[in-house]
């Protein structure tokens, strides 16, 4: 949401006057985000083009409450619906604080609930440490091993470089990360989880890939997608695992384990303590029934 108001902010100095058609419009909207992002909004906004083909200047209510109505009648999953027409609220609203259109069209589309099936994306401990156990590619270890100890998204492993790594003298280490929507957070990495990042770190410049492909380059996140799907079939789990999982396993476990929401929050650069609590409720360690007399 910060990268959205500052995107917002930037934009209204200047565009009240330049913005003149819905894809310049959504060119400044989309600048400044991630590859991923950037990618996933643009195929929703793509879409939603081709179904509402109004101009988004004058664009109506019930023209984005019927292509809701569209989606609700494919077979896409409430999720799926629900971040498409998130997309296009955003999209809206950011039109509205520019200028472009004289109020926020979106704003009373509702969005479609639906289950929050987090804890079907929670591995149990043991399910992290067989995949780490059985892994015997050392590369490929040491990024199971980061992805669950820093808790960082396959994008950040993949950004990381050796001068982001630096040792504390006392066998462990500082790790910076260079995350989502531009943000940068310093990870402390415990002797456990240090001992396994320090040696890829010898005898490389500062601007070395800490993961690297064959070739010595950066590795790629579809890659190490791969590497995680691969770790989880030879573990025996018969989901579809990926790299998000080990992220959301280190949630879990560190609360299960005591660590406080507040200390999660911010290892995971998550926007507040509500978005961590999530991992609370999809793993409960006690309930209030344990206290009913059955």
């Amino acid at each position: 949401m910060s990268n959205e108001i500052a995107i917002i902010n930037a934009a209204n100095a200047v565009e009240r006057t330049t913005t003149d058609s819905d894809d310049s419009l959504i060119d400044l909207f989309l600048h400044g985000r991630c590859d991923n992002t950037r990618s996933a909004y643009q195929r929703d906004i793509d879409q939603f083009r081709k179904i509402v083909t109004t101009s988004l200047r004058v664009v109506s209510l019930g023209e984005l409450q019927a292509y809701a109505d569209t989606l609700e009648g494919s077979k896409l999953s409430a999720s799926t619906r629900h971040r498409k027409i998130t997309a296009i609220r955003s999209l809206l609203k950011f039109s509205h604080a520019v200028g472009y259109t004289p109020f926020d069209v979106g704003r009373p589309l509702r969005l479609p609930k639906f289950q929050d099936r987090l804890s079907e994306r929670i591995l149990s401990e043991a399910d992290v440490q067989r995949m780490i156990g059985l892994e015997e590619n050392e590369r490929n270890r040491s990024i199971l091993v980061a992805l669950y100890g820093l808790g960082c998204r396959a994008t950040e492993l993949c950004r990381l470089s050796v001068r982001d790594c630096h040792a504390r003298g006392d066998g462990t280490g500082n790790v910076t990360l260079y995350g989502k929507g531009g943000k940068t957070n310093t990870v402390f990495a415990p002797a456990s989880l240090w001992s396994v990042i320090e040696p890829l770190l010898s005898s490389q410049s500062e601007d070395t890939p800490v993961f690297r492909n064959r070739h010595g380059s950066r590795l790629r996140r579809e890659t190490v997608t791969r590497i995680v799907g691969a770790a989880a079939k030879r573990a025996g789990i018969i989901k579809s695992v990926s790299a998000h999982w080990m992220r959301h396993a280190h949630a879990s476990h560190a609360i299960d384990r005591g660590s406080p929401i507040s200390l999660v929050t911010a290892q995971l650069s998550h926007s507040s303590c509500a978005v961590t609590s999530r991992y609370v409720h999809a793993r409960p360690g006690d309930s209030s029934s344990r206290y009913l007399a059955i």
